[in-house]
């Protein structure tokens, strides 16, 4: 947020621009000496003078610098120094000590001020010098201030994220779950994109996926709550047709426009019968591994959530091989150009067959999301523009988070 007095300073002089300072001073011979100096070095300055603090108080959101006498009628020692930070803690200062004083020059530095000068001790051109590195030199602390105050920003954005990062809930030598989620938004953590797994009981695991339209800021948050209120539902044991409407009502209630909509897809895998139910809401179906084949499976479409909230999006059993895997994803996988020249996009069929041409047993390696993805981003000639969430599921225990 800017303050008041950021809003009232003048923007900082460029190399070749004329300084506007004040000049804090109560004796009129030390003021004019000062002035002379400056006009004797051809010093591009513009001097305006206040004899005592209260009237440079009223005038210091007007300057570049402030060169300061420690003496004051009205203050004396570091108060005024104190005081014009208060006014303005934006200025560049520069004080003024006697011979006999430089000490508190240097403990004026310490508590703010740019630099100090000692009476009697300089000439023209090395005042218009201090007065032009003070200025410089508190743009600099201004700078370094502004990164840092960014850079713990950040950090706390990202620790953020990372605790809204899903964490499959697992039971001891439960299924095997390989995730990989890469955000589209520059250097973020979350985006639009999400995904869940839970294992409800020894033999039923469910998994959720899914893509709120767009990946900024607004998505991210929207995606977190509708996967957590998922899990929620899951975890209260609400019948499986009933999830994806109730999903659809946190939608529209947690959207910040009409327009905004996701697609999910949930499997709900049964180990022992080697069965999975899968519902589609206008997201891409998964890919089916069946020992060194892959196909896309045949899974009723469904609408999108939030266009016509309360339609029915009707299950699609599928029968399981005894080694099999399904590797779910978002659209950002497959939206990329089969090329790096661009031409067509590579879509569900392009990611099936550079599946389909590697000899190994995909299936049981940990690797294959990012392996993936890489092959994909080579096709595109860079990196993916969208959220890409990739989750691969198969019946082996030792999850991979």
């Amino acid at each position: 947020m800017t303050t008041t007095g950021e809003l009232r300073r003048p923007a900082p002089p460029g190399p070749n621009e004329r300084l506007r300072v004040l000049l804090v001073e109560d004796d009129p011979g030390d003021a004019f000496l000062v002035q002379e100096l400056l006009t004797e070095a051809g010093a591009p300055v513009d001097l305006e003078v206040a004899t005592d603090m209260a009237s440079a108080r009223t005038r210091v959101d007007s300057v570049h610098c402030v060169l300061l006498d420690l003496g004051l009628p009205d203050t004396t020692g570091l108060g005024g120094l104190q005081q014009v930070l208060q006014v303005n803690q934006h200025v560049a200062v520069c004080v003024l000590t006697g011979l006999h004083d430089e000490h508190l020059g240097m403990e004026a530095v310490a508590q703010g001020a740019q630099d100090y000068l000692v009476k009697g001790q300089v000439d023209g051109v090395l005042l218009s010098r201090a007065l032009r590195y003070a200025v410089e030199r508190k743009r600099a602390d201004e700078n370094a201030r502004r990164l840092r105050e960014v850079e713990l920003r950040q950090a706390e954005s990202a620790r953020l994220e990372r605790g809204l990062l899903p964490k499959a809930l697992l039971h001891d030598g439960g299924p095997s779950v390989r995730p990989l989620y890469r955000p589209g938004r520059h250097r973020a953590l979350l985006g639009g994109d999400f995904y869940d797994v839970v294992q409800t009981s020894p033999d039923t695991v469910q998994v959720l996926i899914g893509d709120v339209c767009g990946h900024g800021v607004d998505e991210a948050p929207l995606g977190v709550a509708l996967r957590v209120a998922w899990r929620a539902l899951v975890l209260a044991g609400v019948p499986e047709p009933a999830v994806l409407p109730s999903l659809e009502e946190v939608l529209v209630s947690e959207r910040r426009s009409d327009e905004l909509f996701a697609t999910v897809a949930t499997v709900t895998i049964d180990l022992a019968a080697r069965t999975a139910s899968l519902r589609l809401a206008g997201h891409p179906p998964p890919l089916m591994f069946t020992g060194s084949t892959v196909r896309q499976c045949d899974v009723n479409p469904g609408l999108v959530l939030g266009v016509i909230p309360g339609i029915d999006r009707p299950a699609t059993q599928v029968q399981l091989d005894e080694e099999w895997a399904l590797l779910m994803y978002t659209d950002g996988l497959i939206e990329g150009w089969a090329t790096p020249d661009g031409g067509d996009r590579l879509g569900v069929d392009g990611v099936c067959q550079i599946l389909s041409n590697q000899s190994q047993p995909w299936a049981q390696s940990a690797e294959l999301p990012a392996w993936l993805v890489s092959e994909v981003e080579e096709r595109n000639g860079g990196a993916l523009a969208d959220d890409v969430a990739v989750v691969l599921i198969s019946p082996h225990a030792g999850t991979v988070r």
